[in-house]
């Protein structure tokens, strides 16, 4: 199944999105490439806010902008892997059977599933800027994630395809 089709599917049927991928043998290297594809998403995502940004404060270049932010996108990989874990360790105190694997798999894929949130979030603070509109698209897209992490986390702690 492509990338795409998953964050459609993830959408509709997240459980069936992560019981798929856990049933598929384990590759540290596919889940890795779950994030870095998140990470590139989000990073499009922050564009229209940059620009935003140097349009009202043209003394920081545009570039020097980019650059921050993918450094910043960059510095947050261990605290994903470490999300990931923390969330393992809750799940495994509350009875859970899965595995550090299927966890990462489960909160990468639900991160990868908002990335189209997170473009309409940029899209939305870059156009009209701060307020109501873009702090209710920011608490969907989080809802949103919530929603769909917790439901690939709860799958992938059945244990039977871990």
């Amino acid at each position: 199944m492509s990338v795409t089709t998953d964050i459609v599917q993830a959408w509709r049927r997240p459980k069936a999105v992560i019981a798929q991928h856990l049933q598929r043998p384990k590759s540290e290297p596919f889940a890795f490439s779950l994030l870095v594809a998140f990470l590139v998403l989000a990073f499009v995502a922050l564009w229209p806010v940059l620009s935003r940004q140097t349009v009202l404060q043209p003394e920081v270049p545009m570039l020097q902008r980019l650059v921050a932010a993918g450094l910043a996108l960059l510095a947050l990989i261990p605290f994903w892997y470490l999300l990931a874990a923390l969330s393992r360790w809750i799940a495994k105190a509350l009875g859970g059977q899965g595995s550090y694997y299927a966890a990462r798999m489960a909160l990468f894929l639900a991160l990868l599933a908002i990335s189209p949130g997170l473009l309409l979030q940029g899209l939305v603070a870059g156009m009209i800027g701060p307020g109501a509109q873009s702090n209710l698209v920011s608490v969907l897209v989080g809802l949103a994630f919530l929603w769909i992490w917790i439901s690939m986390l709860r799958e992938a702690e059945r244990g039977n395809a871990s």
